[in-house]
């Protein structure tokens, strides 16, 4: 019954089709990771004799660590299969743990690998559920978690210390690089697919003041308000807990950077206003256009500033994770990238789309001559004019191609962070001090960024003071919240992994 209430009258909005499309490139998009994934898998399995028994050995095994819940025993990986290294972790411990062991060969049915020391090191091949410890995210019996960020493990969960086992030195992985300049092609299509399909589907489709458009944003605004706190600041505040660090002598770094965000947001939103304000006044007006279309391209410029840094990050750090979690984060990304995606191009796509005016003088004398047929009042989810208030709608204020522009930043910088990281794969190191506060502090000022835009220019904006949700009817405004919730409930889930 509600869902049938949350509908608008009339003819379905053209928004529903941009949402069965992008849906339908999202699964498109999993099934290729899926296919993608499994295929070089067992290509890669096979070619290091996978499945076969001890019988056949791998090349090599690396991303070698202590297990977390029981320290004498050592974890290596190769492609999908966890190894089990029989060498004493007592006494490794005195020295850097081996990152891999390379030379792998069959004796006696027994799989034998090169220590550092040229010695043979025996390896025994672990069954799915042998280990306790799960690599490349997964939980295991003893609720821990792992997911990488910048290329560092981090864990929660169980009896875990973060990178004790891997140290502060750049840690060799398995990288496919082709798979990688796949997932590069997908990103790149989800993201442009995303942000541009909200502008197109504008220009072609006839303006609405439906109900939908309203979700959208309201989703968007989750999305964007998710993305602040639990992708970025969290991320922030793990970054400046690495050990590697030394420390902190201000516990309170990260939280002093997103203020510093939230400021220069504020600051250039402010100075925007007061030149339009200044503007408006010398065109007569008693207050300043809501929809001045120079206010809402700098909004809307600050709110993509905010996700193209972290943004260039999240290419970054899904190149240079291993292979074994690769195709799980691969697909969340794509998910990442189609929420934002689709977040931002509603944003862009209402640029210059109806600006409220108050100006000098009364409205009510001006508009003396009424047509019947607006007698009925505004449907469900439409938004009525306040009192004093006209609405002059411009929607050739900012062309389609300076939209599609504006949007090209966000499709291309992803994409572009992954190439980055391509290029960087073979000197990459996710623990090196500079790097943590680099990384850190582009988050937590990124954080700032997103919260300012997110809660005063969206959230704020839309729902109070007349703005567009404020004018819907309880119906409508009950709907709008469930849309709101439900994109930071969605990008919120993807901070399990990314």
């Amino acid at each position: 019954m509600m869902l049938t209430r949350c509908q608008p009258r009339g003819v379905v909005d053209g928004a529903v089709i941009l949402l069965l499309f992008v849906a339908l490139v999202l699964l498109m998009s999993w099934g290729s990771f899926k296919n993608t994934a499994t295929s070089w898998e067992l290509e890669h399995e096979q070619a290091a004799g996978l499945g076969h028994g001890d019988a056949l050995a791998p090349t090599a095994v690396s991303e070698c660590r202590l297990e977390a819940l029981d320290e004498s025993r050592i974890i290596c990986v190769s492609g999908a299969a966890k190894y089990l290294v029989h060498t004493s972790a007592t006494a490794t411990a005195t020295s850097e743990l081996p990152p891999q062991y390379t030379g792998c060969h069959t004796h006696d049915a027994h799989i034998f690998c090169l220590g550092p020391d040229g010695d043979d090191v025996r390896i025994e091949r672990l069954e799915d559920g042998t280990s306790t410890t799960k690599s490349g995210g997964e939980g295991d019996a003893g609720g821990r978690h792992c997911h990488f960020h910048a290329g560092v493990e981090h864990c929660v969960g169980g009896d875990v210390k973060a990178n004790a086992s891997t140290g502060c030195e750049r840690v060799d992985r398995d990288y496919n690089i082709p798979l990688r300049i796949g997932a590069l092609v997908v990103v790149l299509f989800t993201s442009a697919a995303a942000v541009y399909g909200p502008i197109l589907a504008a220009a072609v489709l006839p303006a609405t003041s439906g109900l939908i458009p309203a979700l959208l944003k309201q989703f968007g605004t989750g999305v964007i308000m998710s993305t602040a706190f639990v992708h970025l600041f969290t991320h922030a505040i793990l970054q400046f807990q690495n050990e590697c660090l030394g420390g902190l002598s201000y516990e309170a770094t990260p939280a002093v950077i997103l203020m510093a965000g939230i400021f220069v947001s504020f600051l250039a939103d402010y100075l925007v206003h007061e030149m339009v304000a200044w503007r408006a006044t010398r065109k007569g007006y008693m207050h300043v256009p809501e929809g001045d279309v120079s206010a809402e391209l700098a909004n809307v410029a600050i709110l993509e500033a905010g996700i193209v840094f972290h943004s260039l990050l999240i290419g970054i750090t899904l190149v240079v994770t291993g292979d074994a979690f690769f195709g799980t984060l691969a697909i969340v990304i794509v998910f990442h990238q189609a929420f934002e995606g689709l977040a931002l191009g509603t944003r862009i796509a209402s640029i210059g789309s109806g600006r409220r005016v108050a100006s000098l003088g009364h409205h009510d004398h001006h508009h003396g001559h009424h047509h019947h047929h607006h007698s009925s009042g505004p449907g469900l989810g439409e938004a009525a004019p306040l009192s004093g208030e006209s609405i002059i709608t411009s929607p050739a204020a900012v062309s389609t191609a300076r939209k599609l522009l504006l949007a090209s930043g966000f499709a291309l910088v992803t994409p572009l962070g992954m190439a980055i990281g391509i290029a960087l794969l073979s000197v990459f190191n996710g623990n090196d001090p500079s790097t943590i506060v680099a990384i850190g502090s582009i988050d937590a000022f990124s954080a700032g960024i997103l919260v300012w835009v997110g809660i005063v220019e969206m959230w704020a904006h839309d729902w109070m003071a007349g703005g567009e949700v404020a004018r819907l009817d309880p119906r409508g405004k009950l709907c709008c919240l469930a849309a709101l919730v439900g994109g930071m409930g969605s990008m919120s889930y993807l901070g399990k992994w990314a």
